[in-house]
């Protein structure tokens, strides 16, 4: 045989919706303005690198992780208010948790494979994590105004009992933060078939409030929700740190999926660092927040957008005529931004724009304005 056919007849073992499906793209972003992935735009003072990089220099990376990863987990706790009797849980951002999640979740139920369930439009790794680990993903609509549709998402609950069901909160891309009657309401609905329900709280730092306060005030509805968060928003994109809190009873349990050195000893003492300076990160949240109404005013009066939504979130969904068109052209301009039409019918000619400073902003608009 020849080495094609060697390597075709291997190829052969490879899962066949793997190799159907299409991987996930990263545009190059050498010499552009970086305005699609929504990372915080600021960089820690020359200062705090130097002692940063100092600390990392001296650590005993030879060593497997060790119990510093306790420290973490605690200072994450206490970050979050998290509730007593709670655990958490750490992963290489949240993505690993979501796969953490669905190999825990992926046993049949009433003889049928296990449901994950979430609002769509939403976060792209939810249906990609159940297709990777054997779940069968069930996406409900949002309403054309992406509010969250209670009844439908109780009617689905109701039929295909997911073992999770993701709340995203802000949601992605939508920005959207719903309110709270509607999401305990989906959050009742899962208690009464058995489930997870996942806040996933990925932009919290940017939002008005958090579901923690209402596992806090309410811990028997909410005795069946997990928190999922990352440090990606907060300033550690880079990092690559989530963290899951939630009851400790289950939280035990999906630990028991995490490999056991998932969290090197460079990325727990970069977070244990950032945690430290955690006023740093706040002022920093706080000056994108600051950022996101002027922005999207000024996107509201230009010609050409047909649409912006509110965020609570460092993100701006905005609707525009062509949306190919506009983030090309915007490319060619020298900033990347995200199409988001392909996601769902729902975002049909849809961007979504990373808030980032007041003078990345006035960049971006200036290349909207100009590509529309």
């Amino acid at each position: 045989m020849t080495a094609q056919d060697i390597q075709t007849k291997a190829l052969q073992r490879i899962r066949a919706d793997v190799r159907a499906m299409q991987g996930y793209h990263v545009q190059p972003a050498q010499g552009l303005l970086k305005m699609d992935t929504m990372e915080n735009p600021y960089r820690l003072p020359p200062e705090l690198q130097k002692k940063l990089g100092e600390h990392l220099g001296g650590l005993e990376i030879n060593r497997y992780p060790g119990e510093r990863q306790e420290v973490l987990k605690q200072m994450l706790a206490d970050y979050a208010g998290a509730p007593a009797g709670t655990s958490a849980l750490l992963g290489n951002g949240s993505d690993e948790i979501i796969t953490l999640l669905a190999l825990a979740t992926a046993q049949p139920c009433n003889n049928a494979r296990a449901k994950m369930l979430a609002p769509m439009p939403g976060f792209v790794m939810y249906p990609l994590s159940a297709k990777l680990q054997g779940l069968d993903f069930v996406g409900v609509n949002l309403t054309s105004d992406f509010d969250l549709d209670v009844p439908a998402m109780q009617a689905a609950i109701a039929e295909h009992q997911p073992a999770i069901t993701y709340i995203a909160y802000p949601n992605n891309p939508t920005a959207t933060l719903w309110a709270e009657d509607k999401v305990q309401a989906v959050i009742d609905a899962v208690a009464e078939v058995g489930g997870l329900v996942v806040m996933d709280e990925a932009y919290q730092p940017f939002a008005s409030r958090s579901w923690i306060t209402r596992m806090k005030a309410d811990p028997a509805r909410n005795a069946h929700v997990l928190l999922m968060r990352t440090l990606s928003k907060f300033g550690l994109a880079g990092a690559r740190l989530g963290y899951l809190i939630g009851p400790s009873a289950i939280v035990n349990e999906i630990d028991k999926v995490r490999p056991p050195y998932n969290i090197s000893v460079l990325n727990c003492e970069t977070a244990i660092f950032a945690l430290q300076h955690e006023s740093l990160y706040a002022e920093q949240a706080a000056a994108i927040r600051a950022e996101r109404q002027p922005l999207i005013d000024a996107l509201a009066l230009l010609d050409g957008v047909q649409k912006v939504w509110p965020s609570e979130a460092n993100m701006v969904l905005l609707r525009v005529r062509d949306a190919g068109k506009a983030q090309i052209e915007m490319k060619q301009r020298g900033v990347l931004v995200k199409n988001v039409s392909a996601m769902h019918p729902l975002l049909h000619n849809c961007l979504r724009l990373t808030v980032g400073t007041r003078e990345e902003n006035a960049q971006m608009l200036a290349a909207l304005k100009e590509s529309l």
